[in-house]
């Protein structure tokens, strides 16, 4: 089975949502459980969930251009939910897929997004996190399934630069105050 048919209603939705960017000139890339599958283990997945950088006064014009590829708000006020939270919980009605768009603020995520790679999937190509950023995003999200996330992560991808992923997680957990996060991921690093 491919990657494309993998993916099915996913595939579509990622399909309109890089549209969506490319026409609105939004850099972007897609993260979450469709990256831990395209980089890590494949893994059942019902969101598609992005990073992106949009200037705040941009929000509004970005969001209506959203509705042209099929996008629509999940929830009331979403602009002012946004402001709080730097995310936008949207639904693509052509396949009933939820996307969260999260607007990147932190220098973290801008060198993430300078960093992307890409991966050409059925016509169409997909801009994700290289694995290092990608762990370190899971690692701070530290949810059980992240942690699987960054297992599979890790053995699909045996040369990591285990440096840099030690150094922004650690760094993450001190900023958080959140020991258990860097303690977590050194848990889950191969024993040499």
């Amino acid at each position: 089975m491919n990657k494309k048919s993998s993916l099915g209603p996913l595939y579509l939705a990622i399909k309109g949502l890089l549209k969506w960017f490319k026409k609105t000139h939004c850099s972007g890339i897609i993260i979450g459980g469709i990256a831990a599958s395209l980089l890590g283990k494949p893994r059942t997945t019902r969101d598609i969930d992005a990073l992106v950088f949009v200037d705040e006064n941009k929000w509004p014009e970005f969001l209506k251009t959203g509705e042209n590829f099929g996008f629509y708000p999940r929830n009331k006020d979403i602009l002012k939910f946004a402001e709080q939270n730097r995310i936008l919980l949207l639904a693509h009605k052509p396949t009933h897929i939820d996307i969260d768009i999260s607007f990147g603020l932190l220098p973290f995520e801008k060198e993430s997004l300078n960093r992307a790679i890409t991966l050409p999937i059925g016509g169409i190509t997909i801009p994700l996190p290289t694995p290092e950023d990608l762990i370190i995003m899971k690692a701070v999200a530290h949810r059980h399934q992240d942690l699987l996330d960054i297992e599979g992560i890790i053995e699909t991808n045996p040369e990591l630069d285990f440096k840099r992923i030690k150094y922004w997680v650690k760094e993450f957990a001190e900023v958080l105050e959140t020991k258990e996060i860097f303690d977590d991921f050194k848990k889950l690093l191969p024993k040499k």
